[in-house]
Protein backbone atom coordinates (compact mmCIF):
# COMPACT_ATOMS: atom_id res chain seq x y z
CA UNK A 1 0.00 0.00 0.00
CA UNK A 2 1.79 3.11 -1.23
CA UNK A 3 -0.61 5.81 -0.12
CA UNK A 4 -2.52 7.09 2.89
CA UNK A 5 -5.44 7.96 0.65
CA UNK A 6 -8.69 6.92 2.25
CA UNK A 7 -7.35 6.46 5.81
CA UNK A 8 -8.88 9.65 7.24
CA UNK A 9 -12.22 8.85 5.59
CA UNK A 10 -12.13 5.27 6.89
CA UNK A 11 -11.30 6.30 10.46
CA UNK A 12 -13.93 9.03 10.51
CA UNK A 13 -16.55 6.61 9.14
CA UNK A 14 -15.84 4.17 11.97
CA UNK A 15 -16.08 6.92 14.57
CA UNK A 16 -19.24 8.46 13.13
CA UNK A 17 -20.95 5.12 12.53
CA UNK A 18 -22.19 5.70 8.97
CA UNK A 19 -21.16 6.97 5.56
CA UNK A 20 -23.64 9.85 5.74
CA UNK A 21 -22.44 11.03 9.17
CA UNK A 22 -18.81 10.82 8.04
CA UNK A 23 -19.70 12.74 4.88
CA UNK A 24 -21.22 15.56 6.95
CA UNK A 25 -18.21 15.69 9.24
CA UNK A 26 -15.76 15.75 6.32
CA UNK A 27 -17.88 18.04 4.11
CA UNK A 28 -18.12 15.35 1.41
CA UNK A 29 -21.00 13.59 -0.26
CA UNK A 30 -21.94 10.09 0.97
CA UNK A 31 -21.09 8.72 -2.49
CA UNK A 32 -17.60 10.24 -2.25
CA UNK A 33 -17.09 8.59 1.14
CA UNK A 34 -18.33 5.27 -0.23
CA UNK A 35 -16.00 5.47 -3.22
CA UNK A 36 -12.95 6.20 -1.06
CA UNK A 37 -13.78 3.27 1.22
CA UNK A 38 -14.27 1.06 -1.84
CA UNK A 39 -10.88 2.05 -3.31
CA UNK A 40 -9.25 1.40 0.07
CA UNK A 41 -10.83 -2.05 0.24
CA UNK A 42 -9.64 -2.78 -3.31
CA UNK A 43 -6.05 -1.83 -2.44
CA UNK A 44 -6.14 -3.96 0.71
CA UNK A 45 -8.05 -6.82 -1.00
CA UNK A 46 -10.34 -7.14 2.04
CA UNK A 47 -13.82 -6.03 3.00
CA UNK A 48 -13.60 -3.49 5.84
CA UNK A 49 -17.33 -3.05 6.56
CA UNK A 50 -20.39 -5.25 6.71
CA UNK A 51 -23.06 -3.17 5.02
CA UNK A 52 -26.82 -3.53 5.42
CA UNK A 53 -29.62 -1.06 4.76
CA UNK A 54 -29.88 -0.35 8.48
CA UNK A 55 -26.45 -0.90 9.96
CA UNK A 56 -22.74 -0.47 9.25
CA UNK A 57 -20.27 -2.60 11.19
CA UNK A 58 -16.61 -3.49 10.94
CA UNK A 59 -15.47 -6.85 9.72
CA UNK A 60 -12.77 -8.64 11.70
CA UNK A 61 -10.19 -7.35 9.22
CA UNK A 62 -11.72 -3.88 9.39
CA UNK A 63 -11.47 -3.78 13.18
CA UNK A 64 -7.79 -4.77 13.08
CA UNK A 65 -7.08 -2.22 10.36
CA UNK A 66 -8.92 0.53 12.27
CA UNK A 67 -6.78 0.06 15.37
CA UNK A 68 -3.58 0.57 13.35
CA UNK A 69 -5.00 3.28 11.08
CA UNK A 70 -6.25 5.44 13.97
CA UNK A 71 -2.83 5.27 15.60
CA UNK A 72 -1.13 6.21 12.33
CA UNK A 73 -3.34 9.28 11.90
CA UNK A 74 -2.78 10.31 15.52
CA UNK A 75 0.99 10.01 15.03
CA UNK A 76 0.77 12.07 11.84
CA UNK A 77 -1.22 14.77 13.61
CA UNK A 78 1.29 14.83 16.46
CA UNK A 79 4.18 14.97 14.00
CA UNK A 80 2.59 17.90 12.21
CA UNK A 81 2.00 19.62 15.54
CA UNK A 82 5.64 19.03 16.53
CA UNK A 83 6.96 20.40 13.25
CA UNK A 84 4.91 23.56 13.55
CA UNK A 85 5.62 23.83 17.27
CA UNK A 86 5.64 25.26 17.78
CA UNK A 87 2.93 27.51 17.26
CA UNK A 88 2.32 28.80 20.73
CA UNK A 89 -1.38 28.01 20.59
CA UNK A 90 -2.48 24.33 20.61
CA UNK A 91 -4.82 23.55 17.77
CA UNK A 92 -6.87 20.77 16.21
CA UNK A 93 -9.33 18.21 17.53
CA UNK A 94 -9.06 16.75 21.04
CA UNK A 95 -11.22 13.73 21.95
CA UNK A 96 -11.95 13.54 25.68
CA UNK A 97 -13.99 11.09 27.76
CA UNK A 98 -15.06 11.52 31.39
CA UNK A 99 -17.70 10.29 33.88
CA UNK A 100 -21.08 11.97 33.52
CA UNK A 101 -21.43 13.33 37.05
CA UNK A 102 -17.99 14.91 37.15
CA UNK A 103 -18.36 16.22 33.63
CA UNK A 104 -21.68 17.93 34.28
CA UNK A 105 -20.98 19.21 37.79
CA UNK A 106 -17.33 20.21 37.55
CA UNK A 107 -15.97 20.28 34.01
CA UNK A 108 -18.92 21.95 32.32
CA UNK A 109 -18.61 25.13 34.49
CA UNK A 110 -14.93 25.57 33.55
CA UNK A 111 -15.35 24.61 29.87
CA UNK A 112 -15.80 28.24 28.71
CA UNK A 113 -12.53 29.21 30.41
CA UNK A 114 -10.67 26.39 28.66
CA UNK A 115 -12.09 27.28 25.25
CA UNK A 116 -11.31 30.96 25.76
CA UNK A 117 -7.72 30.11 26.63
CA UNK A 118 -7.28 27.77 23.64
CA UNK A 119 -9.56 29.11 20.89
CA UNK A 120 -7.95 26.99 18.15
CA UNK A 121 -8.82 23.71 19.87
CA UNK A 122 -11.97 21.75 19.01
CA UNK A 123 -13.19 19.53 21.84
CA UNK A 124 -15.06 16.28 21.22
CA UNK A 125 -16.37 15.37 24.71
CA UNK A 126 -17.77 11.92 25.48
CA UNK A 127 -19.63 11.88 28.82
CA UNK A 128 -20.68 8.48 30.21
CA UNK A 129 -20.00 6.11 33.08
CA UNK A 130 -18.91 2.96 31.28
CA UNK A 131 -15.29 1.91 31.00
CA UNK A 132 -13.85 3.33 27.78
CA UNK A 133 -10.96 1.69 25.95
CA UNK A 134 -9.09 4.84 24.95
CA UNK A 135 -6.89 3.28 22.29
CA UNK A 136 -9.58 1.21 20.60
CA UNK A 137 -12.07 4.08 20.61
CA UNK A 138 -9.62 6.77 19.58
CA UNK A 139 -9.65 9.07 22.63
CA UNK A 140 -6.76 11.37 23.47
CA UNK A 141 -7.48 11.93 27.18
CA UNK A 142 -9.71 10.30 29.79
CA UNK A 143 -10.69 11.32 33.29
CA UNK A 144 -10.92 8.24 35.50
CA UNK A 145 -12.37 8.00 39.00
CA UNK A 146 -11.47 5.08 41.27
CA UNK A 147 -8.69 2.53 41.23
CA UNK A 148 -6.81 2.45 37.94
CA UNK A 149 -6.45 -0.86 36.19
CA UNK A 150 -2.96 -1.93 35.20
CA UNK A 151 -2.29 -0.59 31.74
CA UNK A 152 0.28 1.17 29.62
CA UNK A 153 -1.58 4.48 29.97
CA UNK A 154 0.12 7.42 31.64
CA UNK A 155 -1.78 8.81 34.64
CA UNK A 156 -1.64 12.03 36.59
CA UNK A 157 -3.45 12.30 39.91
CA UNK A 158 -5.82 15.22 40.38
CA UNK A 159 -7.50 14.63 43.70
CA UNK A 160 -8.69 12.13 46.27
CA UNK A 161 -11.99 10.34 45.68
CA UNK A 162 -13.50 10.24 49.19
CA UNK A 163 -16.86 8.43 49.48
CA UNK A 164 -19.23 8.76 52.45
CA UNK A 165 -22.61 7.42 53.58
CA UNK A 166 -25.45 9.94 53.38
CA UNK A 167 -29.22 10.31 53.34
CA UNK A 168 -31.79 13.09 53.26
CA UNK A 169 -33.09 14.45 56.59
CA UNK A 170 -36.60 13.35 55.62
CA UNK A 171 -35.50 9.76 55.09
CA UNK A 172 -33.66 9.67 58.41
CA UNK A 173 -36.65 11.19 60.20
CA UNK A 174 -38.93 8.51 58.77
CA UNK A 175 -36.65 5.49 59.13
CA UNK A 176 -34.08 6.48 61.73
CA UNK A 177 -30.33 6.68 61.26
CA UNK A 178 -28.16 3.58 61.55
CA UNK A 179 -26.14 3.73 64.76
CA UNK A 180 -23.85 0.78 64.01
CA UNK A 181 -22.26 -0.40 60.80
CA UNK A 182 -24.34 -3.58 60.74
CA UNK A 183 -27.57 -1.57 60.72
CA UNK A 184 -26.81 -0.14 57.29
CA UNK A 185 -28.05 -3.39 55.73
CA UNK A 186 -31.48 -2.80 57.32
CA UNK A 187 -31.99 0.36 55.23
CA UNK A 188 -33.09 1.00 51.65
CA UNK A 189 -29.65 1.36 50.05
CA UNK A 190 -29.35 2.82 46.56
CA UNK A 191 -26.88 0.85 44.44
CA UNK A 192 -24.40 1.95 41.77
CA UNK A 193 -24.29 -0.86 39.22
CA UNK A 194 -20.94 -0.09 37.59
CA UNK A 195 -19.04 -1.03 40.74
CA UNK A 196 -17.72 -4.55 41.07
CA UNK A 197 -19.68 -6.50 43.72
CA UNK A 198 -22.30 -3.78 43.59
CA UNK A 199 -24.26 -5.05 46.62
CA UNK A 200 -21.21 -5.22 48.89
CA UNK A 201 -20.38 -1.82 50.37
CA UNK A 202 -16.77 -1.77 51.53
CA UNK A 203 -16.19 0.66 54.39
CA UNK A 204 -13.20 1.71 56.49
CA UNK A 205 -13.17 3.27 59.96
CA UNK A 206 -10.71 5.79 61.40
CA UNK A 207 -8.36 3.00 62.50
CA UNK A 208 -8.19 1.55 59.02
CA UNK A 209 -10.27 -1.50 59.88
CA UNK A 210 -12.31 -2.71 56.91
CA UNK A 211 -15.95 -3.81 56.89
CA UNK A 212 -18.23 -5.22 54.21
CA UNK A 213 -21.98 -4.67 54.38
CA UNK A 214 -24.27 -6.47 51.93
CA UNK A 215 -27.02 -4.04 50.94
CA UNK A 216 -30.16 -3.94 48.84
CA UNK A 217 -32.71 -1.35 47.80
CA UNK A 218 -35.36 -0.36 45.30
CA UNK A 219 -33.10 1.77 43.06
CA UNK A 220 -30.10 0.47 41.10
CA UNK A 221 -28.52 2.55 38.35
CA UNK A 222 -25.33 3.03 36.37
CA UNK A 223 -25.59 6.81 36.83
CA UNK A 224 -24.39 8.35 40.13
CA UNK A 225 -26.31 11.56 39.42
CA UNK A 226 -29.53 9.54 39.58
CA UNK A 227 -28.41 8.10 42.93
CA UNK A 228 -27.81 11.62 44.23
CA UNK A 229 -31.21 12.81 43.03
CA UNK A 230 -32.90 9.78 44.60
CA UNK A 231 -31.15 10.40 47.90
CA UNK A 232 -32.16 14.07 47.83
CA UNK A 233 -35.75 12.94 47.29
CA UNK A 234 -35.61 10.88 50.47
CA UNK A 235 -35.62 7.47 48.78
CA UNK A 236 -32.77 5.88 50.69
CA UNK A 237 -29.14 5.69 51.80
CA UNK A 238 -26.23 6.23 49.40
CA UNK A 239 -22.47 5.75 49.34
CA UNK A 240 -21.23 8.56 47.10
CA UNK A 241 -18.12 10.73 46.65
CA UNK A 242 -17.76 14.18 48.16
CA UNK A 243 -17.13 15.72 44.73
CA UNK A 244 -20.73 14.75 43.93
CA UNK A 245 -22.60 15.39 47.20
CA UNK A 246 -20.28 17.76 49.09
CA UNK A 247 -22.44 20.85 48.37
CA UNK A 248 -25.56 18.95 49.49
CA UNK A 249 -23.91 18.04 52.79
CA UNK A 250 -22.84 21.65 53.38
CA UNK A 251 -26.33 22.93 52.60
CA UNK A 252 -28.04 20.33 54.80
CA UNK A 253 -29.90 18.73 51.91
CA UNK A 254 -28.11 15.50 52.81
CA UNK A 255 -26.73 14.34 56.16
CA UNK A 256 -23.63 12.21 56.57
CA UNK A 257 -24.43 8.89 58.23
CA UNK A 258 -21.95 7.08 60.49
CA UNK A 259 -19.20 9.68 59.92
CA UNK A 260 -16.59 7.34 61.46
CA UNK A 261 -16.87 5.20 58.33
CA UNK A 262 -16.13 5.92 54.66
CA UNK A 263 -15.41 4.08 51.47
CA UNK A 264 -11.79 3.07 50.78
CA UNK A 265 -10.09 6.13 49.33
CA UNK A 266 -9.12 6.11 45.69
CA UNK A 267 -8.30 8.97 43.35
CA UNK A 268 -9.42 11.10 40.44
CA UNK A 269 -6.86 10.76 37.64
CA UNK A 270 -6.38 12.07 34.14
CA UNK A 271 -4.89 9.45 31.82
CA UNK A 272 -3.58 9.44 28.26
CA UNK A 273 -1.72 7.03 25.97
CA UNK A 274 2.07 6.99 26.13
CA UNK A 275 4.21 8.58 23.46
CA UNK A 276 7.66 9.99 23.08
CA UNK A 277 6.17 13.40 22.41
CA UNK A 278 3.12 14.57 24.31
CA UNK A 279 1.03 16.61 21.89
CA UNK A 280 0.37 20.24 22.71
CA UNK A 281 -3.36 19.49 22.67
CA UNK A 282 -3.10 16.83 25.36
CA UNK A 283 -0.54 18.75 27.41
CA UNK A 284 -2.62 21.91 27.67
CA UNK A 285 -5.76 19.93 28.61
CA UNK A 286 -3.97 17.92 31.31
CA UNK A 287 -2.34 21.05 32.73
CA UNK A 288 -5.70 22.81 32.79
CA UNK A 289 -7.31 19.96 34.74
CA UNK A 290 -4.46 19.97 37.23
CA UNK A 291 -4.76 23.74 37.61
CA UNK A 292 -8.49 23.60 38.31
CA UNK A 293 -8.99 20.34 40.15
CA UNK A 294 -5.78 19.25 41.88
CA UNK A 295 -6.91 18.44 45.44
Amino acid sequence: MDSLEGLPVFVRTVREGSFSAAARALDLTPSAVSKQIGRLEDRLSVRLFNRTTRRLSLTEEGAAFYERASRILTDLEDAAAAVSSLRATPQGRLRVTMPSGFGLLHFLPVLPDFLARYPELDLDIDVNDRFVDMVDEGFDVALRIGELQDSSLISRRLSANHRVLAAAPGYLHAHGAPRRIGEVADHNCLVYTYRAQRHDWHLVDETGAEFVVTVSGNVETNNPTILRASALAGVGLVLLPLWLIGPDLKAGRLVQVLPRYHGPDSAINVVYPPGRHLSARVRCFVDFLVERFAD
